[in-house]
């Protein structure tokens, strides 16, 4: 049994840092909300005062946290020199990559090891202890970090050096987005032309068109596996999650010197939904802003821009 501390208990710690108690660790977590802690308490985790706190004697520290300020503002304040220097040091966040590899860099010195391991799977699989981990960092931090990232997830895969677990991760997502809206667009375009779409599912997912937003997160409800469009598009991954994730892509894209064009135009739309009040909602529901039947909480409609000719 390993002593753990877990920092940040939101909707996706929340569900992580109870999985490593079930498997025998001793949890020691915090955050900062008092109704997100007693939660964990309930599932199993122990009660810490402080970051810090939980640090101490930890053999492994667990961090899910917002954005990379909240990482860099943690580690420095509250478990470098809490936590022993033999302490494996994860970061499950979903940061820019600059500053993952300034915190490890930081970390190093320090006399740590630490990783970067972001998550792919959303709410239910944290809950399942299904996740995907895409760890950044050195052989040895990866090998250590994994015995406690295998009791969280199904799948721990190492993707190289330090902040490549984070450029795997948004990577991802901006692919994922940009698929999201395509197949969301497609579906709208499929009735309107008179399409049923049970029919088009049928064709398209079993055609050049497949994908992961259409066989196994479709955005329309009643067609195909269940998904957050059956259940109005509560829970799943929330749409200010996926606009938080391609800001992040577009910035590493420009800092990288990469051409984008279709990661943009998946930031703009999702902009627009959680400009429109859709932030909460699962990231599907940007089809009911595509097909204009989004009711936004402002009262506002989406409005298309003007079509313009190409020069």
């Amino acid at each position: 049994m390993a002593k753990i501390a877990f920092i940040g208990l939101g909707h996706m710690g929340g569900g992580m840092a109870p999985n490593l108690a079930k498997a025998g660790h001793e949890v020691r977590a915090f955050d900062l909300s008092e109704e997100a802690l007693a939660h964990a308490v309930e599932r199993g985790c122990k009660r810490a005062g402080s970051a810090a706190e939980a640090c101490k004697d930890a053999d492994a520290v667990v961090t899910m946290l917002p954005a990379g300020k909240h990482v860099a503002e943690v580690y420095r304040s509250q478990v470098f020199g809490a936590a022993p220097a033999s302490a494996i040091l994860i970061d499950c966040s979903t940061i820019d990559v600059a500053t993952a590899r300034a915190v490890e860099a930081e970390a190093e010195a320090k006399g740590y090891v630490m990783v970067d391991a972001p998550v792919s799977g959303g709410i239910a699989a944290a809950e399942g202890g299904t996740l995907t981990f895409m760890v950044g960092g050195s052989q040895d931090g990866f090998e250590r970090a994994r015995e406690f990232l295998e009791k969280m997830g199904k799948a721990v895969i190492h993707a190289g050096d330090p902040g490549a677990g984070q450029a795997a991760k948004i990577c991802n997502n901006m692919l994922l987005g940009a698929s999201m809206a395509a197949t969301c667009e497609t579906f709208v375009l499929a009735q309107k032309l008179g399409l049923d779409p049970k029919v088009f599912f049928d064709i398209s997912s079993k055609a050049s068109g497949q994908c992961w937003s259409m066989t196994s997160y479709c955005p329309v409800p009643g067609v195909g596996p269940e998904t957050p469009a059956d259940r109005e598009y509560e829970g799943g991954f929330a749409a200010a999650l996926m606009l938080k994730d391609l800001k992040l892509a577009m910035e590493a894209a420009q800092s990288a010197g990469a051409y984008t064009p279709m990661g943009g135009e998946a930031e703009e739309l999702f902009q627009r939904f959680v400009d429109l009040g859709g932030g909460n909602k699962d990231f599907s529901a940007l089809i009911k802003m595509i097909d204009d039947s989004w009711d936004s909480p402002q009262g506002e409609k989406h409005v298309e821009p003007p079509v313009t000719a190409l020069d």
